[in-house]
Parts: structure tokens; C-alpha cells; sequence
């Protein structure tokens, strides 16, 4: 089995991720996300197969700079935990390290832009363009932004 590692910020971006819980089974996966009042419980569903990074938010900037630090201290132990084969993601900043730190040791990275944006780029989907092996949009109208990206409709 391919070892798949969906992994993405809490809220929307989550939503979404969890949209693709169909395929779940079908890899050894593995998830990751921020730890909030909305997915700690997680762990009672997915036991081993979820981890968390902690929260945080830009807009207490100070405190950020040290919670981004140390997210991407956990992001580098996570990615040698469990070495997946493929990075899936929806993305916030959460994925961008793990999707820089998965290309350079070889795993596929799979990105999928958020539903929430029709016509304009993310900032996450700026950083991984470059390095995706796939990169999904859910807006025919993203593919004039994006123009070597997949429409794959809403995960909806």
C-alpha cells in the first residue's frame, strides 16, 4: 500500500481535506492538521493515523514567528515518522513545509486549491505551483491562474 499523508490547517481547509475520507482506506495514510477545540476529538475516530501541529494564527504576527518555528521543527520529525510516498493537501500554511520538505526527499505532492477562491490566487497556492506533481483546482476559471493545474471540480 502507498504511504499518503493528507495534511492541512483546521477549519475550511479541513472541511475539505475530510472530503476526501473515501480514499482514506484505500492508502496507508495518515493525517495531519492544528490542534483546536475543533479537532482534538479527532483522535477518538483516527487514533495513531492523525498528529497535530499546533494553531496559530497570523494576525498575533509576534507570537507567530515562534509558533511557525516550531511547526516546522514537528513538520520535520512528522515527514521522517512516517515517510509517505505522496503529500496531499488543501493547504493554509500548515502544508507549505511539509510540501517543501516532501519534494526535496522525493515524495509526490499533490495540491488541491481551496473552493473558497474563484478567481484569485492563494498565497499557499502561489508556494507549492511550482513544486506540485499535481495541483487541482476547483474553479474552471483558476485554470487562466494556474495554467498547467487539473480541473477537478468541487470536492463538495
Amino acid at each position: 500500500m502507498k504511504k499518503v499523508l493528507f495534511i492541512s490547517s483546521t477549519g475550511g481547509h479541513f472541511n475539505e481535506l475530510q472530503q476526501l475520507s473515501p480514499l482514506f482506506e484505500k492508502y496507508d495514510y495518515h493525517i495531519i492538521t492544528e490542534k483546536d477545540d475543533t479537532t482534538k476529538n479527532l483522535k477518538e475516530k483516527y487514533g495513531e493515523k492523525i498528529d497535530y501541529l499546533p494553531y496559530g494564527t497570523r494576525k498575533k504576527l509576534f507570537r507567530y514567528i515562534f509558533i511557525y518555528f516550531y511547526l516546522c521543527i514537528k513538520t520535520i520529525y512528522f515527514y521522517f515518522k512516517i515517510r509517505p510516498e505522496f503529500i496531499v493537501t488543501t493547504g493554509t500554511h500548515t502544508a507549505g513545509p511539509m510540501c517543501y520538505l516532501g519534494k526535496l526527499f522525493g515524495s509526490k505532492i499533490i495540491y488541491i486549491e481551496t473552493f473558497a477562491n474563484r478567481n484569485k490566487k492563494t498565497a499557499t497556492g502561489r508556494l507549492i505551483y511550482p513544486i506540485a506533481d499535481l495541483f487541482v483546482v476547483q474553479w474552471e476559471e483558476m485554470l487562466k491562474l494556474y495554467p498547467k493545474a487539473v480541473y477537478g471540480g468541487a470536492i463538495y
